[in-house]
C-alpha cells in the first residue's frame, strides 16, 4: 500500500518528489523518505510519521538535485520506523531502492546474501533489493535490476537510483500499480497518476516483469527477454484540480458532497459494451473488498431482482479459499475502486485462468483490472483521495444498477415494469443525493450524541442492511468507535444482549414494504434502554429522526448512505481524529 514517486530531469527532485508524496500519502503515512543524486553521492533523507516531518526536514538542509526517488510507508514488515523507512541502501550505499509490495522469499534471500558477506540494518523485506541488485551489477544497472527481480516472489513496484550511473532511474513492477510520466526533458515514475499530474498528464504503463530506464529525455521500456518495447502513450482522464482538496477542509467532506456530479458522471458510461458479458450467464459469482464488498452486496439484489440472475458475493480475499462451480455459463465480477487490490485482482486472475469471463467495475482508468479484465465498466467517480470511500461507494451502487439492466436487456426476455421504471429512475439519483446532502446540519446533533460513545449499532432490512454494513464501516473507520451492523431480524438472535442504557442504535428504514418489522426491531431494542435513531421514511417513537425522501428500495440506498457518511465525518471530527489519513489504513490495499 505505500506510495512511490521518482522523478529525472531540470527541476529540484527534492520539490517534485516531496510535492508527489504529498499526493501519495494516503497509501501510507508510516514514515517517508527520499533519495536524491548528489556529486558526491546518494543523499537519503528520511523520517518517521506523516511526511510533514520529513518536509521540514529537507526545508532545514536545503536539499537540491536533479534526480531522486521517493516513499511513503504503510508498514507490512518490521514496525514504523526510521530504520525500517525507505529508500534503503546497500552495503556501499551507492544503490537507493524504493519499493511497494511484499516479498514472500525474502527471508530465503536475506539469508543467502548474510552468508555471502552482505548485511542488513532494517526488519523489512524490501532491503533485500538493493543488495541483491549490488550482488548482479557487472557494469549495467537494467540488467542488474532484471536479474534481481527474475529472483523475487511476490509483488513489487520499486524505483532504483545509482551513483553507479547517475543519469538514469531504473523501475519495474510486478502485481504492484507503477504508472511513468512522460513529458520534455524529464520524466517520472509513481504509483498513481496523481502524484504527478501536475507536471504531465501523459503515461505510459508497464505490464508485469517490464522493466524502464528513465532518463532526463528519454523512456525504454524493455521485456523479460530484454528487448525494446514500444509502448502506447495514455493521457489522463482528469486533471490536477480534480485531485485537490479546494476550499474543502478535508477530502472526505469534498468527495461526499461530489456525489451528485459522481453519480451524473457514472450515468453516462456505455454499458451496452458489457452486452456480451452477460450473453449466455446463467450465474455471476462477485468479488470485492471493504466498501467495495458492500457494493457488491447490493449488486447482487440488484441483479437478482432486476434481470433474474443468480448472483454469488464473496470476499475477494475468501473467494480463493473456496470451490468455485464454473462453467461456460459463469461469469465473475470484481469490484474495485483502485484496480489494484491484491486480493481482487487475484479472483480476476483465477478467473481468467479458468477461461471464464469477467467485468471488473473499477474507478482508475487503464489500471490493473481494467487492462485485464475481458470488459470493463468505469465509474467515472473522479479521483478520491480521503481513505473512506464515498463517492466511489455510490458511484459502484449506480453501476450495479445500470449493469443490471443491461444484464436484463442481454436475457432477451422483454424488459419487466420495475427494470424500465428503474431505468426511468436512475437518471434523478444525482437530485436525490443533492437533497439528501442537505442533512448536515440536523445530522451534526446525532453526531454531538455518539461523539463519546464507545459501541454503536446499525440495524437494516433488505438493502437497509447493507446500508447499516458500509455506515458501520465508515464510522468504525475514521472515529475509532466500535461499530457493527446487524440484520434486523438477527437482533433477537444474540445481539440485543449487548444493548445497554443509552446505547446508540441508528435503524435504516427506507423500504415500507418492511418497515413495520423495522420499527418493531427499533421498539425492542428502546425497551432495552438504548438510545434510538432512524434514517430513513421516519418513525416517531424514536429518539432520532432524518426523514430521507422516498425512493424505490433499489435506488434508497444510494441516498441513504449520504447522511450517513456525514455522520461518520462529523463524529471523527468532533473526536479529534484524522478525518482523511484514520490511524493503521491506507488507500489502497495492493497486497495481499
Amino acid at each position: 500500500m505505500c506510495g512511490i514517486v521518482s522523478y529525472i530531469g531540470g527541476k529540484n527532485a527534492a520539490d517534485v518528489l516531496l510535492e508527489g508524496l504529498k499526493s501519495l500519502e494516503y497509501r501510507g503515512y508510516d514514515s517517508a523518505g527520499i533519495a536524491v543524486m548528489k556529486d558526491d553521492g546518494i543523499f537519503v533523507l528520511k523520517e518517521k510519521g506523516r511526511l510533514s516531518n520529513l518536509a521540514a526536514m529537507a526545508e532545514k538542509i536545503g536539499v537540491y538535485s536533479n534526480a531522486g526517488i521517493g516513499h511513503t510507508r504503510w508498514a507490512t514488515h518490521g514496525a514504523p520506523s526510521v530504520q525500517n523507512a525507505h529508500p534503503h541502501l546497500n552495503g556501499a550505499g551507492d544503490i537507493a531502492v524504493v519499493h511497494n509490495g511484499i516479498i514472500e522469499n525474502y527471508e530465503a534471500l536475506k539469508k543467502e546474501l548474510m552468508q555471502l558477506g552482505y548485511e542488513f540494518v532494517s526488519e523489512t523485506d524490501s532491503e533485500v533489493i538493493p543488495q541483491l541488485i549490488d550482488y548482479y551489477y557487472d557494469g549495467n544497472l537494467k540488467n542488474a535490476v532484471a536479474k534481481c527481480i527474475s529472483r523475487l516472489r511476490g509483488s513489487f513496484a520499486l524505483c532504483v537510483l545509482s551513483a553507479r550511473e547517475p543519469h538514469s532511474i531504473v523501475a519495474a513492477r510486478r502485481k504492484s500499480p507503477l504508472v511513468i510520466g512522460v513529458s520534455e526533458n524529464e520524466n517520472f515514475v509513481a504509483s498513481d497518476i496523481p502524484a504527478v499530474l501536475s507536471y504531465t498528464g501523459d503515461f505510459l504503463l508497464p505490464d508485469d516483469d517490464e522493466i524502464a530506464v528513465l532518463k532526463a529525455d528519454s523512456v525504454k521500456i524493455f521485456g523479460k527477454d530484454g528487448r525494446g518495447i514500444s509502448k502506447k502513450t495514455y493521457r489522463a482522464n482528469y486533471t490536477a484540480e480534480s485531485a485537490d482538496k479546494g476550499d474543502y477542509p478535508h477530502f472526505m467532506l469534498k468527495e461526499i458532497y461530489e456525489q451528485p456530479f459522481a453519480l451524473s458522471e457514472t450515468l453516462s458510461e456505455d454499458t451496452a459494451k458489457c452486452a456480451s458479458f452477460f450473453k449466455g450467464l446463467k450465474k455471476v459469482y462477485i468479488a470485492a473488498c471493504g466498501t467495495a464488498y458492500h457494493a457488491a452486496l447490493m449488486m447482487k439484489k440488484v441483479f437478482e431482482e432486476l434481470a433474474f440472475l443468480p448472483a454469488e458475493v464473496d470476499l475477494a480475499s475468501e473467494f480463493r479459499s473456496r470451490t468455485p462451480i464454473f462453467t461456460n455459463e459463469t461469469g465473475v465480477i470484481v469490484i474495485t475502486q483502485s484496480g489494484e487490490t491484491a486480493d481482487t485482482l487475484a479472483v480476476l486472475r483465477m478467473a481468467k485462468r479458468k477461461g471464464v469471463k469477467t467485468l471488473a467495475v473499477t474507478n482508475v482508468f487503464k489500471s490493473s483490472a481494467a487492462r485485464e479484465a475481458d470488459f470493463v465498466f468505469y465509474t467515472h467517480a473522479g479521483p478520491e483521495i480521503a481513505v473512506a470511500s464515498t463517492k466511489a461507494y455510490t458511484s459502484q451502487l449506480l453501476a450495479g444498477i445500470m449493469l443490471s439492466i443491461e444484464a436484463q436487456k442481454s436475457s432477451g426476455d422483454k424488459m419487466s415494469a420495475l427494470c424500465a421504471e428503474t431505468a426511468e429512475k436512475i437518471k434523478s439519483l444525482p437530485s436525490f443525493v443533492s437533497e439528501a446532502l442537505k442533512s448536515e446540519e440536523k445530522i451534526k446533533s446525532l453526531a454531538e450524541k455518539i461523539k463519546g460513545e464507545d459501541d454503536v449499532y446499525f440495524l437494516g432490512r433488505g438493502a437497509d442492511y447493507v446500508t447499516a454494513l458500509e455506515a458501520s464501516l465508515k464510522l468504525k473507520e475514521i472515529s475509532y468507535i466500535h461499530a457493527d451492523a446487524y440484520a434486523g431480524g438477527e437482533i433477537k438472535h444474540g445481539p440485543i444482549a449487548l444493548i445497554d442504557k443509552n446505547t446508540p442504535v441508528i435503524s435504516i428504514m427506507t423500504d415500507e414494504k418492511l418497515f413495520e418489522k423495522s420499527k418493531s426491531n427499533m421498539r425492542e431494542v428502546a425497551a432495552r434502554g438504548a438510545y434510538t435513531a432512524v434514517v430513513g421514511i421516519g418513525e416517531d417513537g424514536a429518539d432520532f429522526v432524518l426523514p430521507l425522501q422516498k425512493l424505490p428500495p433499489i435506488l434508497a440506498p444510494v441516498a441513504a448512505i449520504i447522511p450517513l457518511q456525514l455522520l461518520a465525518y462529523h463524529v471523527a471530527l468532533l473526536r479529534g481524529c484524522d478525518v482523511d489519513k484514520p490511524r493503521n489504513l491506507a488507500k489502497s490495499v495492493t497486497v495481499e
